[in-house]
Protein backbone atom coordinates (compact mmCIF):
# COMPACT_ATOMS: atom_id res chain seq x y z
CA UNK A 1 0.00 0.00 0.00
CA UNK A 2 1.26 3.21 -1.46
CA UNK A 3 2.48 6.15 1.25
CA UNK A 4 -0.29 8.49 -0.79
CA UNK A 5 -2.98 6.19 0.45
CA UNK A 6 -2.35 7.10 3.91
CA UNK A 7 -1.92 10.37 2.92
CA UNK A 8 -5.67 11.87 3.13
CA UNK A 9 -6.54 10.39 6.41
CA UNK A 10 -3.23 11.11 8.80
CA UNK A 11 -3.24 14.42 7.82
CA UNK A 12 -6.98 14.75 8.17
CA UNK A 13 -5.91 13.35 11.76
CA UNK A 14 -3.84 15.97 12.23
CA UNK A 15 -6.28 18.59 12.23
CA UNK A 16 -8.17 16.98 15.50
CA UNK A 17 -4.86 17.54 17.30
CA UNK A 18 -4.57 20.79 15.70
CA UNK A 19 -7.82 22.05 16.75
CA UNK A 20 -7.41 20.69 20.35
CA UNK A 21 -4.10 22.22 21.15
CA UNK A 22 -5.05 25.27 19.11
CA UNK A 23 -8.08 25.86 21.98
CA UNK A 24 -6.30 24.70 24.80
CA UNK A 25 -3.88 27.46 24.17
CA UNK A 26 -6.60 29.61 24.41
CA UNK A 27 -8.18 28.32 27.50
CA UNK A 28 -4.77 28.71 29.59
CA UNK A 29 -4.32 32.07 28.72
CA UNK A 30 -7.83 32.50 29.61
CA UNK A 31 -7.20 30.91 32.82
CA UNK A 32 -4.01 32.59 33.51
CA UNK A 33 -5.31 35.49 32.85
CA UNK A 34 -8.30 35.49 35.34
CA UNK A 35 -6.30 34.08 37.81
CA UNK A 36 -3.83 37.17 38.08
CA UNK A 37 -6.23 40.00 36.27
CA UNK A 38 -9.38 38.94 37.97
CA UNK A 39 -12.35 39.06 36.76
CA UNK A 40 -12.50 36.59 34.50
CA UNK A 41 -15.41 37.49 32.01
CA UNK A 42 -13.36 40.14 30.97
CA UNK A 43 -10.73 38.63 30.99
CA UNK A 44 -11.65 35.51 28.97
CA UNK A 45 -13.93 37.72 26.40
CA UNK A 46 -10.42 39.91 25.85
CA UNK A 47 -8.05 36.35 25.17
CA UNK A 48 -10.66 35.09 23.16
CA UNK A 49 -11.26 37.86 21.14
CA UNK A 50 -7.23 38.79 20.14
CA UNK A 51 -7.15 35.20 19.69
CA UNK A 52 -9.49 34.88 17.19
CA UNK A 53 -8.70 38.26 15.22
CA UNK A 54 -4.34 36.89 15.51
CA UNK A 55 -6.26 33.60 13.48
CA UNK A 56 -6.95 35.82 11.16
CA UNK A 57 -4.32 37.78 10.81
CA UNK A 58 -2.72 33.98 10.25
CA UNK A 59 -5.55 32.82 8.32
CA UNK A 60 -4.88 35.70 5.92
CA UNK A 61 -0.92 35.68 5.83
CA UNK A 62 -0.63 32.09 4.49
CA UNK A 63 -1.75 33.17 1.00
CA UNK A 64 1.88 34.07 0.99
CA UNK A 65 3.35 30.90 1.70
CA UNK A 66 3.52 29.40 -1.62
CA UNK A 67 6.26 27.15 -2.00
CA UNK A 68 7.63 23.82 0.28
CA UNK A 69 4.11 23.84 2.00
CA UNK A 70 4.49 20.62 3.32
CA UNK A 71 7.82 22.11 5.50
CA UNK A 72 6.76 25.47 6.09
CA UNK A 73 3.44 23.47 7.59
CA UNK A 74 6.24 21.43 9.98
CA UNK A 75 8.37 24.68 10.76
CA UNK A 76 5.11 26.43 11.74
CA UNK A 77 3.56 23.63 14.10
CA UNK A 78 7.32 23.66 15.77
CA UNK A 79 7.17 27.25 16.48
CA UNK A 80 3.32 26.20 17.40
CA UNK A 81 5.28 24.03 20.15
CA UNK A 82 7.83 26.37 21.42
CA UNK A 83 6.01 29.21 21.91
CA UNK A 84 2.47 27.67 22.97
CA UNK A 85 3.91 24.56 24.52
CA UNK A 86 6.06 27.26 27.28
CA UNK A 87 3.33 29.66 27.21
CA UNK A 88 2.23 28.72 30.56
CA UNK A 89 5.65 28.64 32.04
CA UNK A 90 7.24 31.74 30.48
CA UNK A 91 3.69 33.76 31.40
CA UNK A 92 4.76 32.62 35.48
CA UNK A 93 8.20 33.63 35.19
CA UNK A 94 7.17 36.83 33.72
CA UNK A 95 4.71 37.06 36.84
CA UNK A 96 6.79 36.33 39.54
CA UNK A 97 9.74 37.72 38.49
CA UNK A 98 9.28 40.90 36.01
CA UNK A 99 5.78 42.15 36.68
CA UNK A 100 4.65 43.07 33.02
CA UNK A 101 2.12 40.31 32.93
CA UNK A 102 -0.48 41.94 30.90
CA UNK A 103 1.42 42.76 28.52
CA UNK A 104 3.61 39.08 28.33
CA UNK A 105 0.48 37.54 27.85
CA UNK A 106 -1.41 39.25 25.22
CA UNK A 107 2.01 39.32 22.87
CA UNK A 108 1.78 35.59 23.86
CA UNK A 109 -1.91 35.42 22.70
CA UNK A 110 -1.78 37.51 19.45
CA UNK A 111 1.95 35.69 18.34
CA UNK A 112 0.04 32.12 19.02
CA UNK A 113 -3.00 32.85 17.42
CA UNK A 114 -1.35 33.81 14.05
CA UNK A 115 0.63 30.47 13.63
CA UNK A 116 -2.43 28.82 14.77
CA UNK A 117 -3.98 30.80 12.19
CA UNK A 118 -1.82 29.48 9.64
CA UNK A 119 -2.29 25.79 10.02
CA UNK A 120 -5.37 24.83 8.53
CA UNK A 121 -5.13 26.99 5.31
CA UNK A 122 -2.06 25.37 4.54
CA UNK A 123 -3.62 21.87 5.61
CA UNK A 124 -5.79 22.36 2.98
CA UNK A 125 -4.36 23.44 0.38
CA UNK A 126 -1.84 20.03 1.23
CA UNK A 127 -4.77 18.31 0.40
CA UNK A 128 -6.43 19.97 -2.25
CA UNK A 129 -5.14 17.36 -4.81
CA UNK A 130 -6.65 14.83 -2.91
CA UNK A 131 -10.18 15.90 -2.08
CA UNK A 132 -12.82 17.54 -3.58
CA UNK A 133 -13.28 20.69 -2.98
CA UNK A 134 -16.38 20.06 -1.10
CA UNK A 135 -15.20 17.10 0.54
CA UNK A 136 -12.15 18.86 1.75
CA UNK A 137 -13.45 21.72 3.31
CA UNK A 138 -15.96 19.92 4.64
CA UNK A 139 -14.07 17.29 6.17
CA UNK A 140 -11.16 19.66 7.71
CA UNK A 141 -13.82 22.23 9.17
CA UNK A 142 -15.81 19.21 11.06
CA UNK A 143 -12.98 17.93 12.10
CA UNK A 144 -11.77 21.17 13.49
CA UNK A 145 -15.15 21.51 15.38
CA UNK A 146 -14.14 17.74 17.28
CA UNK A 147 -10.84 18.90 18.19
CA UNK A 148 -12.64 22.19 19.86
CA UNK A 149 -15.19 19.63 21.42
CA UNK A 150 -12.23 17.17 22.88
CA UNK A 151 -10.21 19.98 23.49
CA UNK A 152 -13.72 22.04 25.91
CA UNK A 153 -13.87 18.95 27.38
CA UNK A 154 -10.65 17.55 28.20
CA UNK A 155 -9.43 21.08 29.63
CA UNK A 156 -11.29 21.62 32.98
CA UNK A 157 -12.44 17.84 33.78
CA UNK A 158 -8.86 16.47 33.18
CA UNK A 159 -6.08 18.61 31.92
CA UNK A 160 -5.78 21.40 34.24
CA UNK A 161 -7.09 19.33 37.65
CA UNK A 162 -4.61 16.46 37.08
CA UNK A 163 -2.04 18.07 35.42
CA UNK A 164 -1.90 21.24 36.15
CA UNK A 165 -1.83 24.41 33.93
CA UNK A 166 2.09 24.61 33.33
CA UNK A 167 2.36 20.57 32.21
CA UNK A 168 -1.00 20.81 30.42
CA UNK A 169 0.83 23.59 28.28
CA UNK A 170 3.78 21.43 27.73
CA UNK A 171 1.81 18.31 27.13
CA UNK A 172 0.01 20.06 23.96
CA UNK A 173 3.20 21.32 22.57
CA UNK A 174 4.95 18.37 22.30
CA UNK A 175 1.49 16.67 20.44
CA UNK A 176 2.43 19.65 17.82
CA UNK A 177 5.42 18.45 17.93
CA UNK A 178 4.80 14.48 17.26
CA UNK A 179 2.47 16.45 14.34
CA UNK A 180 5.46 17.73 12.95
CA UNK A 181 7.59 15.07 12.90
CA UNK A 182 4.57 12.90 11.89
CA UNK A 183 4.00 15.08 8.73
CA UNK A 184 8.04 15.07 7.73
CA UNK A 185 7.08 11.59 6.55
CA UNK A 186 3.89 12.39 4.60
CA UNK A 187 5.32 13.93 1.90
CA UNK A 188 8.58 13.53 -0.17
CA UNK A 189 11.07 16.00 0.87
CA UNK A 190 14.24 16.01 0.18
CA UNK A 191 16.59 13.76 2.35
CA UNK A 192 19.24 16.35 3.49
CA UNK A 193 16.20 18.50 4.69
CA UNK A 194 13.61 15.82 5.37
CA UNK A 195 16.57 14.84 7.93
CA UNK A 196 16.91 18.10 9.72
CA UNK A 197 13.41 18.67 10.45
CA UNK A 198 13.08 15.53 12.21
CA UNK A 199 16.10 16.14 14.31
CA UNK A 200 14.59 19.72 14.87
CA UNK A 201 11.92 18.06 16.04
CA UNK A 202 13.51 15.64 18.11
CA UNK A 203 15.19 18.66 19.50
CA UNK A 204 11.77 20.87 20.45
CA UNK A 205 10.13 17.40 21.73
CA UNK A 206 13.22 16.65 24.28
CA UNK A 207 12.87 20.18 25.69
CA UNK A 208 8.84 19.85 25.99
CA UNK A 209 9.66 15.79 28.05
CA UNK A 210 12.23 17.58 29.82
CA UNK A 211 10.14 20.61 31.03
CA UNK A 212 7.35 18.25 32.19
CA UNK A 213 9.77 16.23 34.40
CA UNK A 214 11.41 19.27 35.60
CA UNK A 215 8.74 21.76 36.09
CA UNK A 216 7.73 20.96 39.41
CA UNK A 217 11.19 22.15 41.01
CA UNK A 218 11.50 24.91 38.85
CA UNK A 219 7.97 26.28 39.90
CA UNK A 220 8.26 25.61 43.64
CA UNK A 221 11.41 27.93 43.62
CA UNK A 222 9.79 31.00 41.54
CA UNK A 223 6.70 30.31 43.66
CA UNK A 224 8.58 30.66 46.99
CA UNK A 225 10.55 33.53 46.01
CA UNK A 226 7.16 35.34 44.74
CA UNK A 227 5.18 34.37 48.30
CA UNK A 228 8.15 35.46 50.23
CA UNK A 229 8.84 31.76 51.99
CA UNK A 230 9.03 28.09 51.95
CA UNK A 231 5.97 26.30 49.95
CA UNK A 232 5.14 23.65 52.25
CA UNK A 233 1.44 22.27 49.99
CA UNK A 234 0.89 23.20 46.50
CA UNK A 235 -2.26 21.89 44.20
CA UNK A 236 -4.06 22.80 41.28
CA UNK A 237 -7.85 22.02 41.33
CA UNK A 238 -10.34 22.92 38.94
CA UNK A 239 -11.34 26.50 40.02
CA UNK A 240 -7.89 27.41 41.62
CA UNK A 241 -4.41 27.23 42.64
CA UNK A 242 -3.85 26.16 46.12
CA UNK A 243 -0.04 26.91 47.87
CA UNK A 244 0.43 27.18 51.71
CA UNK A 245 3.51 28.55 53.10
CA UNK A 246 5.18 28.46 56.20
CA UNK A 247 8.28 30.49 57.62
CA UNK A 248 9.85 30.28 61.24
CA UNK A 249 6.32 31.97 63.05
CA UNK A 250 3.72 32.23 60.31
CA UNK A 251 1.48 30.10 57.90
CA UNK A 252 -0.05 31.70 54.81
CA UNK A 253 -2.42 30.44 52.28
CA UNK A 254 -2.73 31.77 48.53
CA UNK A 255 -5.43 30.96 46.27
CA UNK A 256 -4.60 31.88 42.94
CA UNK A 257 -1.57 33.97 44.48
CA UNK A 258 -3.78 36.11 46.60
CA UNK A 259 -3.25 35.75 50.87
CA UNK A 260 -6.50 34.33 52.38
CA UNK A 261 -4.94 34.43 55.84
CA UNK A 262 -1.82 34.86 58.03
CA UNK A 263 -1.41 32.93 60.80
CA UNK A 264 -0.51 35.07 62.89
CA UNK A 265 -3.49 37.51 62.46
CA UNK A 266 -6.41 35.80 61.19
CA UNK A 267 -7.85 35.21 64.50
CA UNK A 268 -9.01 39.34 64.62
CA UNK A 269 -10.61 38.58 60.92
CA UNK A 270 -12.15 35.18 62.09
CA UNK A 271 -13.24 36.61 65.42
CA UNK A 272 -14.27 39.23 64.63
CA UNK A 273 -16.81 37.36 61.66
CA UNK A 274 -18.05 34.97 64.17
CA UNK A 275 -18.39 36.00 67.89
CA UNK A 276 -20.53 39.81 67.25
CA UNK A 277 -23.26 38.26 65.05
CA UNK A 278 -23.85 35.13 68.07
CA UNK A 279 -23.60 38.30 70.29
CA UNK A 280 -26.13 39.81 68.13
CA UNK A 281 -27.79 37.14 68.35
CA UNK A 282 -28.33 37.10 72.10
CA UNK A 283 -27.94 32.95 72.45
CA UNK A 284 -25.71 30.21 71.81
CA UNK A 285 -26.82 28.98 67.75
CA UNK A 286 -28.04 25.34 67.42
CA UNK A 287 -28.32 25.38 63.47
CA UNK A 288 -25.84 26.99 62.08
CA UNK A 289 -24.76 27.39 57.83
CA UNK A 290 -21.18 29.00 56.76
CA UNK A 291 -20.87 29.89 53.00
CA UNK A 292 -16.98 29.63 52.40
CA UNK A 293 -14.94 29.60 54.44
CA UNK A 294 -13.55 26.29 53.53
CA UNK A 295 -10.67 26.80 55.71
CA UNK A 296 -12.41 25.86 58.66
CA UNK A 297 -11.25 29.12 60.89
CA UNK A 298 -15.07 30.45 61.01
CA UNK A 299 -16.13 26.57 62.00
CA UNK A 300 -13.25 26.54 64.57
CA UNK A 301 -14.43 29.63 66.12
CA UNK A 302 -18.17 28.31 66.19
CA UNK A 303 -17.12 25.41 67.85
CA UNK A 304 -16.40 27.31 70.94
CA UNK A 305 -19.67 27.50 71.49
CA UNK A 306 -21.15 23.98 73.00
CA UNK A 307 -24.89 24.99 72.37
CA UNK A 308 -24.01 24.53 68.56
CA UNK A 309 -25.85 21.29 67.38
CA UNK A 310 -24.83 20.65 63.68
CA UNK A 311 -22.38 23.66 61.45
CA UNK A 312 -23.37 22.99 57.58
CA UNK A 313 -20.13 24.34 55.49
CA UNK A 314 -21.13 24.80 52.33
CA UNK A 315 -17.28 25.44 50.31
CA UNK A 316 -17.19 25.20 46.09
CA UNK A 317 -14.21 23.97 46.25
CA UNK A 318 -13.22 20.34 47.88
CA UNK A 319 -9.40 20.51 47.08
CA UNK A 320 -9.36 23.11 49.93
CA UNK A 321 -11.60 21.33 52.14
CA UNK A 322 -9.52 18.54 51.68
CA UNK A 323 -6.22 20.76 52.46
CA UNK A 324 -8.46 21.47 56.16
CA UNK A 325 -9.37 18.57 56.53
CA UNK A 326 -6.24 15.92 56.03
CA UNK A 327 -3.11 18.45 55.79
CA UNK A 328 -1.92 18.53 59.95
CA UNK A 329 -0.62 21.97 59.44
CA UNK A 330 -4.05 23.01 58.00
CA UNK A 331 -5.85 20.64 60.77
CA UNK A 332 -3.51 22.25 63.68
CA UNK A 333 -5.06 25.97 62.37
CA UNK A 334 -8.65 24.97 62.63
CA UNK A 335 -8.22 22.84 65.58
CA UNK A 336 -9.75 19.53 63.53
CA UNK A 337 -13.00 21.14 63.21
CA UNK A 338 -13.60 19.27 60.17
CA UNK A 339 -13.21 16.32 62.55
CA UNK A 340 -15.84 17.37 65.01
CA UNK A 341 -19.01 14.66 64.36
CA UNK A 342 -21.25 18.43 64.43
CA UNK A 343 -19.70 19.47 61.20
CA UNK A 344 -20.82 18.84 57.71
CA UNK A 345 -18.82 19.53 54.43
CA UNK A 346 -20.61 20.36 51.56
CA UNK A 347 -18.96 21.06 48.52
CA UNK A 348 -21.43 22.40 46.00
CA UNK A 349 -21.92 26.33 44.63
CA UNK A 350 -23.58 27.98 47.12
CA UNK A 351 -26.68 29.96 44.92
CA UNK A 352 -27.79 26.43 43.87
CA UNK A 353 -27.27 25.11 47.92
CA UNK A 354 -29.18 28.04 48.80
CA UNK A 355 -32.19 27.40 45.64
CA UNK A 356 -32.05 23.79 46.66
CA UNK A 357 -32.25 23.68 50.49
CA UNK A 358 -35.18 23.77 52.55
CA UNK A 359 -33.70 23.84 56.07
CA UNK A 360 -33.59 27.26 58.61
CA UNK A 361 -30.79 28.08 59.99
CA UNK A 362 -30.16 30.38 63.32
CA UNK A 363 -26.73 31.57 62.30
CA UNK A 364 -25.46 32.17 59.04
CA UNK A 365 -21.67 32.78 58.08
CA UNK A 366 -20.96 34.26 55.10
CA UNK A 367 -17.23 34.49 54.07
CA UNK A 368 -16.78 34.47 50.68
CA UNK A 369 -13.56 35.98 48.37
CA UNK A 370 -14.57 39.40 47.81
CA UNK A 371 -16.33 40.35 44.16
CA UNK A 372 -13.51 40.81 42.29
CA UNK A 373 -15.27 38.87 39.25
CA UNK A 374 -18.54 37.72 38.20
CA UNK A 375 -18.56 34.27 38.93
CA UNK A 376 -17.92 35.56 42.98
CA UNK A 377 -20.31 38.71 42.54
CA UNK A 378 -22.98 36.77 41.71
CA UNK A 379 -22.90 35.96 45.63
CA UNK A 380 -22.91 39.40 46.39
CA UNK A 381 -26.40 40.39 44.26
CA UNK A 382 -29.55 41.46 45.95
CA UNK A 383 -30.61 37.76 44.61
CA UNK A 384 -28.36 36.07 46.46
CA UNK A 385 -29.05 37.95 49.59
CA UNK A 386 -33.33 37.56 48.60
CA UNK A 387 -32.57 33.72 48.73
CA UNK A 388 -30.17 33.56 52.22
CA UNK A 389 -33.43 35.44 53.84
CA UNK A 390 -35.42 32.87 53.14
CA UNK A 391 -33.22 30.89 54.64
CA UNK A 392 -33.20 32.49 58.12
CA UNK A 393 -35.82 33.00 60.42
CA UNK A 394 -37.22 36.40 62.16
CA UNK A 395 -34.90 36.62 65.16
CA UNK A 396 -32.05 35.02 63.10
CA UNK A 397 -28.90 36.75 62.13
CA UNK A 398 -26.67 36.91 59.12
CA UNK A 399 -23.15 37.86 59.23
CA UNK A 400 -21.38 38.69 55.61
CA UNK A 401 -17.64 39.26 54.59
CA UNK A 402 -18.31 42.83 52.95
CA UNK A 403 -14.35 43.65 51.49
CA UNK A 404 -12.38 46.86 52.86
CA UNK A 405 -14.54 49.88 54.08
CA UNK A 406 -11.29 52.13 53.46
CA UNK A 407 -9.30 50.42 50.48
CA UNK A 408 -12.80 49.77 48.87
CA UNK A 409 -15.25 52.44 50.30
CA UNK A 410 -17.95 52.26 47.52
CA UNK A 411 -17.85 48.13 46.89
CA UNK A 412 -18.19 47.76 50.98
CA UNK A 413 -21.10 50.27 51.39
CA UNK A 414 -22.63 48.96 47.72
CA UNK A 415 -22.78 45.40 49.44
CA UNK A 416 -24.11 47.15 52.57
CA UNK A 417 -27.36 48.62 50.86
CA UNK A 418 -27.50 45.31 48.55
CA UNK A 419 -28.15 43.23 51.87
CA UNK A 420 -30.51 45.62 53.79
CA UNK A 421 -32.52 45.72 50.25
CA UNK A 422 -33.05 42.11 50.73
CA UNK A 423 -35.01 42.52 53.81
CA UNK A 424 -32.46 42.89 56.25
CA UNK A 425 -31.87 45.13 58.67
CA UNK A 426 -27.83 45.77 58.70
CA UNK A 427 -25.03 46.74 61.35
CA UNK A 428 -21.98 47.48 59.22
CA UNK A 429 -18.35 46.64 61.29
CA UNK A 430 -15.12 46.91 60.91
CA UNK A 431 -11.74 45.43 62.17
CA UNK A 432 -7.99 46.31 61.57
CA UNK A 433 -6.27 43.00 60.66
CA UNK A 434 -2.60 43.79 59.87
CA UNK A 435 -2.16 41.37 56.54
CA UNK A 436 -4.88 43.19 54.77
CA UNK A 437 -5.68 46.62 56.73
CA UNK A 438 -8.98 47.73 57.22
CA UNK A 439 -11.64 45.07 56.79
CA UNK A 440 -15.56 44.98 56.77
CA UNK A 441 -18.71 42.85 57.80
CA UNK A 442 -22.24 43.27 57.83
CA UNK A 443 -24.30 42.00 60.83
CA UNK A 444 -27.52 41.17 59.46
CA UNK A 445 -30.94 40.15 60.86
CA UNK A 446 -34.44 41.38 61.21
CA UNK A 447 -35.87 44.44 62.71
CA UNK A 448 -34.85 45.54 65.98
CA UNK A 449 -31.45 44.20 65.94
CA UNK A 450 -29.36 46.46 67.79
CA UNK A 451 -24.94 46.48 68.19
CA UNK A 452 -24.53 44.25 71.37
CA UNK A 453 -22.92 45.00 74.60
CA UNK A 454 -21.21 41.65 75.68
CA UNK A 455 -20.30 38.34 74.17
CA UNK A 456 -22.34 35.05 74.53
CA UNK A 457 -18.39 33.60 75.19
CA UNK A 458 -16.42 33.96 79.15
CA UNK A 459 -14.17 37.36 78.92
CA UNK A 460 -10.54 35.94 77.97
CA UNK A 461 -11.28 33.02 75.93
CA UNK A 462 -10.70 34.81 72.40
CA UNK A 463 -7.04 36.33 71.75
CA UNK A 464 -8.93 39.22 70.50
CA UNK A 465 -12.09 40.18 71.18
CA UNK A 466 -13.79 41.57 74.63
CA UNK A 467 -16.10 43.51 75.72
CA UNK A 468 -14.61 46.84 75.59
CA UNK A 469 -13.41 45.84 71.49
CA UNK A 470 -17.03 45.18 70.98
CA UNK A 471 -18.58 48.76 70.30
CA UNK A 472 -15.92 50.16 68.48
CA UNK A 473 -16.24 47.80 65.78
CA UNK A 474 -19.25 48.97 64.94
CA UNK A 475 -18.04 52.74 64.67
CA UNK A 476 -16.83 54.39 61.19
CA UNK A 477 -14.42 57.24 61.11
CA UNK A 478 -14.86 60.14 58.49
CA UNK A 479 -13.00 57.71 55.48
CA UNK A 480 -15.14 54.44 55.87
CA UNK A 481 -18.43 56.45 56.62
CA UNK A 482 -21.51 55.45 54.52
CA UNK A 483 -21.33 56.44 50.75
CA UNK A 484 -24.66 55.81 48.44
CA UNK A 485 -23.68 54.05 45.57
CA UNK A 486 -26.94 51.90 44.67
CA UNK A 487 -27.56 47.81 44.91
CA UNK A 488 -25.98 45.12 43.13
CA UNK A 489 -28.19 43.55 40.83
CA UNK A 490 -27.93 39.65 39.02
CA UNK A 491 -28.29 40.82 35.25
CA UNK A 492 -25.36 43.71 35.34
CA UNK A 493 -23.43 42.91 38.76
CA UNK A 494 -22.08 47.37 39.02
CA UNK A 495 -20.06 45.55 41.78
CA UNK A 496 -17.42 43.67 40.09
CA UNK A 497 -16.28 47.17 38.37
CA UNK A 498 -16.51 49.22 41.25
CA UNK A 499 -14.25 46.74 43.05
CA UNK A 500 -11.64 45.96 40.50
CA UNK A 501 -11.96 49.96 39.98
CA UNK A 502 -11.10 50.93 43.79
CA UNK A 503 -8.39 48.32 44.00
CA UNK A 504 -6.50 48.95 40.78
CA UNK A 505 -6.00 52.32 41.85
CA UNK A 506 -3.84 51.20 45.57
CA UNK A 507 -2.25 48.58 42.66
CA UNK A 508 -0.76 51.05 40.79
Amino acid sequence: MSKRRYLSPALLGSVVVIATSGLVYELIAGTMASYVLGDSVAQFSFVIGLYLFAMGIGSYASKHIERDLLRRFVEIELAIALVGGFSAPLLFLVYTSFGAFRAALYSMVLLIGVLVGLEVPLLIRLLEFQLSLKDLVARVLSLDYVGALFASLLFPLVLLPKLGIHKTSMLVGLLNALVAFAATFLLPLEHGRSWRLRAECAIVSLGLVIGIVAFDRYALKHEATFFGAPIIYSSQSPYQRIVMTQSRQTTRLFLNGQLQFSSDDEHRYHETLVHPAVATLGHCPKQVLVLGGGDGLAVRELLRYPAVESITLVDLDPAVTEVFRNVPVGRKLNHDAFLDPRVTVRNEDAFAFLDETKENYDLVVVDFPDPGNYAVGKLYTLSFYQRLRQRIPPRGIAVIQTTSPYFARRSFWMAAETIAAADFEVLPMHVHVPSFGEWGFVVAGGPGITVPRSLQLPEGQLRFLGADELPELFRFPKDMSRVQVGINRLNDQPLVSIYTEEWDQWQR
